[in-house]
């Protein structure tokens, strides 16, 4: 193990040492969104069924979850620059294989693969910025990190959508992966060059046990949900489920054991804000990683729009949170409880508009969906950047570090969940044949259900958001 190591950086080699972290941020953020608008043609492509098409997109999101506090302890103890490179390296070997995955049962493999490397490879980044950053500087780096999440989201669908419909050399779908291997490459060389390396002072333990028996655990819990309805919903699929449920409650009580030296230390479950949070964050994220799926499936599948059309048709919603996301953050420390409340019920009401839209099995024409969507993504700016902080404004300050982790964890295990029970709504609602307008419709009150839960949950936050 590394001894305490920690070097500033300063002028143009942080400058390109920020760019390095960000384009890997970019990189890992995109591959969450860039697939929803591929999925009509990676079902076609490789004859994936429904409860696929749902697994590709929810094992890159839960292996992210289950490799970013594990990630981020490595780096702590062995070099965060060393980890940020071979996760990297290894992200792209993954991205690569994906591009080339013959069959649906191999990408969803080899997703996990890529989103357990995204997992060791963001934690890193934050630690780079604030392990190496002057704090003038580090407060610069955090903003820009928050501008290449709003671009990530705006670029996601589009660039999605654009290289499904070039078929650049014939590849279709493949191409979305593909263009992953020269942002890494440049990165690479660049980080090899610029990137400081740091480690922690007092690296906390790795957890690899309770690490692995919450992933298997969630696996279990998710694993019926998502294919209980191909398997015709068996009684073994109820007892995986509640497996799966055993096996989180023998998590909870393993790390109870370790006295806060593991993954997860019990004591922050009795943190009334923290216990909200974590309610909030599941629900909010959890409708918000479902949403895109359906409805990218609706308006190729139901509309006859094509990949290129379908960015367009969500583009108002990244235009609206990049609206509001600013106003959100900087009034964060003086009203973020009410801009979160604010936002998740916005979110909501702009589910419901959607709902009037598709609920006659009507076809809405660009205008009308694009201002449903453009209402949702003023709702997601205020809510999204800063429900974090927020939370963490009711953890005692040397448990924030510990809580940001798990909550992290949460919001994308969340997004897995979402994506399997939602989605699972929406296709058992098509019915044969496939009335998609139909599958929408029976999505969007559950949406709006649990953008409203979440705002209850939310009323139990503090006021404001963290200063620490």
């Amino acid at each position: 193990m590394s001894t305490h190591l920690s070097t500033t950086v300063e002028g143009r080699r942080a400058s390109i040492a920020l760019l390095v972290v960000l384009f890997a941020s970019f990189m890992d953020l995109l591959d969450v969104t860039i697939v929803t608008v591929a999925a009509p043609d990676i079902a076609a492509d490789l004859s994936a069924g429904e409860a696929q098409l749902q697994w590709t997109v929810a094992a890159y999101t839960l292996a992210l979850g289950s490799g970013l506090i594990t990630g981020g302890r490595v780096g702590d103890a062995y070099g965060r620059r060393r980890v940020f490179l071979v996760a990297l390296i290894g992200f792209a070997v993954a991205s690569a294989a994906c591009a080339l995955a013959p069959s649906a049962g191999a990408l969803i493999a080899l997703r996990a693969l890529q989103g357990l490397a995204g997992g060791f490879l963001v934690p890193q980044v934050f630690g780079i910025i604030r392990s190496s950053f002057a704090p003038a500087a580090m407060a610069k780096a955090f903003g820009a990190y928050g501008a290449v999440q709003g671009l990530a989201a705006v670029a996601g669908p589009l660039l999605g959508g654009a290289l499904v419909d070039a078929d650049l050399g014939g590849l279709g779908w493949r191409t979305i992966f593909w263009i992953n291997i020269p942002v890494a490459l440049v990165a690479l060389i660049l980080g090899l060059r610029v990137l400081p390396e740091s480690t922690s002072p007092a690296p906390a333990r790795l957890d690899a046990a309770g690490a692995l028996l919450s992933a298997v655990a969630v696996v279990l819990v998710l694993l019926p949900l998502v294919q209980g309805r191909d398997w015709g919903w068996p009684w073994w699929g109820w007892a995986l489920l509640l497996a799966g449920l055993g096996l989180l409650a023998g998590f909870v009580a393993y790390e109870r054991g370790l006295a806060g030296r593991g993954i997860l230390d019990p004591a922050l479950l009795t943190v009334r804000p923290f216990t909200a949070g974590l309610a909030a964050s599941v629900l909010f994220f959890g409708a918000l990683a479902s949403f895109f799926l359906v409805l990218s499936i609706y308006l190729q599948s139901g509309t006859g729009r094509s990949a290129w059309q379908t960015g367009l048709v969500i583009l108002p919603y990244a235009i609206g949170s990049m609206l509001t996301s600013g106003a959100g953050v900087a009034l964060a420390a003086r009203a973020g409880r009410a801009l979160l409340v604010t936002g998740s019920l916005t979110l909501a009401a702009s589910q419901a508009l959607l709902w009037l839209l598709v609920r006659d099995g009507g076809t809405p024409g660009y205008w009308p969906l694009a201002g449903a969507l453009f209402l949702g993504g003023l709702g997601l700016g205020l809510a999204a950047p800063i429900l974090v902080n927020v939370v963490l404004a009711g953890v005692p300050g040397h448990q924030a570090g510990a809580a940001g982790g798990v909550l992290s964890t949460v919001i994308q295990i969340g997004g897995a969940a979402g994506i399997a029970v939602l989605g699972t709504v929406f296709f058992d609602a098509l019915g044969t044949p496939p009335a998609f307008g139909h599958g929408l419709a029976q999505v969007m009150p559950w949406q709006v259900v649990a953008y409203v839960l979440a705002a209850l949950a939310m009323l139990a936050l503090p006021r404001t958001a963290a200063a620490h």
